[in-house]
């Protein structure tokens, strides 16, 4: 991965953030959440889905954040809910099995915890 240079000349690591929708819901909030699970060192990228309404109702809210089960090779899900609107985000490893996901998935969920 290569790093890019800010304006003021601050060293800053490339986004893994990627695809072509990438709004991410809960504002500042929502946004950290990304950034941290994006620092786990066996991601290499992120990338969100469109903002789904659950129904009716208060827009606020509390910011939850969940990583989900592993696909076969590896690949997460992390699924961020704040108020009544929800998103996915597709997290792509660079592991190849279930297990080595569920350990990834583990830890993340962990850290979202302590935090």
């Amino acid at each position: 991965m290569t790093d890019t240079i800010s304006s003021n000349g601050v060293r800053k690591p490339k986004s893994k953030l990627g695809g072509s929708h990438t709004t991410i819901i809960g504002g500042r909030n929502g946004k950290k959440i990304v950034s941290l699970v994006s620092q786990h060192p066996e991601i290499k990228k992120m990338i969100p889905s469109v903002v789904t309404v659950k129904g009716k109702g208060n827009s606020g809210g509390m910011l939850t954040a969940r990583v989900q089960r592993p696909d076969a090779r590896g690949n997460l899900r992390l699924l961020l809910s704040h108020g009544t609107s929800f998103q996915e985000l597709r997290i792509v490893t660079n592991v190849g099995s279930f297990e080595e996901g569920e350990r990834i998935m583990e830890e993340i969920n962990s850290s979202l915890l302590d935090n």
